[in-house]
């Protein structure tokens, strides 16, 4: 049976999703659990959580909990990163706090845009701490790496490691599931390819039963009704042809059309919700006592259930009512469409499968840079992660693309040589940033976050 090292198991929410995915295959039921975490608070609560996961699927799993890294890692057959490096507070904080005083707003500012980049200053230092760890203690173990800014860091991790490696997100099915509830139609009965970079592809088919659904989609967005929360999506569509996986508060921060501090009416007219991670995270603080309290309550007992019900990625507005919501969702088992298990699974067994992985471009997309970092199909099995040849994408999706892969570009250039000017032109490229502030703002605003940052961050020179 596999040994499986959960990396920032404190992530307790995320870590219950993943473990009761993984310990649904009866195949699977035994591996070796190892949960790591820097906090021994909440890596106390997720070794609870395992257990009570293992009773209520009735599994007798190894579960181990460990503040040592190279513990967990010693022997892992996989190894799955979950970390967020600084935390909400203080480099969340930061990251949109600074800006601000510049006039500089942002949505999630995990990916791209001037938050994106200070995010991945922080955390490819580790991302490959972790690596080197792992070429040392287990140097055949595939790493499944769920942090983001997911395309800076694959990238890094591509060019700084040799361990194999994959990152993985869930936007993928997601947007898939919502665009199926806006058709109206079942999302099993819908086949797609997604090809291009992480919280930037698009769907290059979209059919049901042989039928391209994009006219149908298109009459959604003809007729107005599409969800409120998705009018930059369907704005992008409807200019580009094709529809990107992200949501519309990611996207509407990777692209100079949306948020302007002198147009608020573009702000109420996509209902961009600005600041929206800070209220995420300060909802998700206030509740994770009471969430805390509710795992390690000895009589809790996990139900386990059959349907799939998305939780992740919402808006919230805090309410009593939304925590009750969630309250509930959390005591449940459920199979959930994150790839990790699947890759696990197929692994293991030899059952194939399909995943969107994100991974180096080494001759997988024509026309975006070698080297950089794609999102596209991958076939699992006992061979292990197959990333598919796609060819070239419509030119104006590449060109879209590019205008982010610049940013990532310099930004790893700078994680991994420590040349401040990278990070100074990764922030000029940057298009939410360069339609907001001139250079010399650029310049100060980035001074301004590294000696914020202080040592959360590397020195530069």
């Amino acid at each position: 049976m596999p040994k499986i090292s959960f990396l920032g198991a404190g992530s307790t929410v995320f870590a219950k999703n993943l473990l009761g995915d993984i310990l649904s295959y009866p195949e699977l039921a035994d591996s070796t659990i190892s949960l790591h975490d820097i906090d021994p608070e909440r890596l106390r609560t997720s070794e609870k959580v395992a257990h009570k996961i293992a009773e209520a699927l009735g599994v007798s799993p190894t579960i181990e909990a460990t503040l040592d890294r190279a513990q967990s890692l010693a022997g892992a057959d996989y190894a799955i990163a979950m970390i967020q490096v600084g935390g909400y507070r203080p480099s969340t904080v930061i990251d949109f706090e600074i800006p601000k005083k510049y006039g500089l707003r942002q949505t999630i500012a995990d990916t791209l845009g001037i938050g994106g980049i200070m995010r991945a200053l922080r955390t490819i230092p580790v991302l490959l701490e972790m690596a080197h760890d792992m070429e040392r203690l287990c140097p055949d173990v595939t790493f499944l790496q769920y942090v983001n800014p997911m395309a800076m860091n694959m990238w890094a991790l591509d060019r700084g490691s040799s361990i194999r490696s994959v990152g993985l997100c869930h936007s993928v099915p997601h947007t898939a599931g919502e665009l199926a509830a806006d058709l109206g139609v079942p999302v099993d009965e819908i086949d797609y390819q997604v090809a291009g970079i992480n919280h930037m592809a698009f769907y290059l088919k979209f059919q049901r039963h042989g039928q391209d659904l994009y006219p149908a989609l298109r009459q959604v967005m003809q007729e107005g009704r599409m969800p409120p929360t998705n009018r930059v999506r369907y704005k992008l569509f409807e200019k580009f042809g094709y529809f990107v996986t992200e949501s519309s508060e990611h996207l509407s921060e990777y692209v100079p059309w949306f948020i302007k501090r002198d147009r608020p009416d573009l702000i109420e007219q996509f209902n961009i919700p600005l600041d929206e991670y800070i209220r995420r995270c300060e909802f998700q603080l206030a509740g994770w006592e009471a969430l805390r309290h509710v795992f390690e309550d000895d009589s809790l007992r996990f139900r386990v259930v059959q349907d799939y019900e998305e939780m992740d990625d919402v808006r919230t507005d805090g309410s009593e009512r939304d925590m009750e919501r969630i309250l509930h969702h959390l005591v449940q088992v459920k199979r959930s469409v994150e790839y990790g298990s699947q890759i696990v699974y197929a692994m293991e067994t030899g059952k194939p499968t399909v995943i969107y992985g994100n991974v180096g471009n080494h001759g997988l997309i024509d026309n975006l840079p070698a080297g950089c970092c794609v999102e596209l199909p991958c076939l699992v099995d006992k061979n292990g992660i197959q990333p598919t040849h796609i060819g070239s994408l419509p030119p104006h999706l590449a060109a879209l693309m590019q205008t982010n892969i610049n940013v990532q570009a310099l930004t790893v250039e700078a994680a991994l040589t420590g040349k401040r000017e990278h990070i100074y032109h990764a922030a000029m490229l940057d298009p939410h940033t360069a339609a907001e502030l001139d250079l010399d703002q650029i310049v100060a605003l980035v001074d301004d976050l590294i000696e914020a940052h202080g040592d959360w961050l590397p020195a530069y020179h």
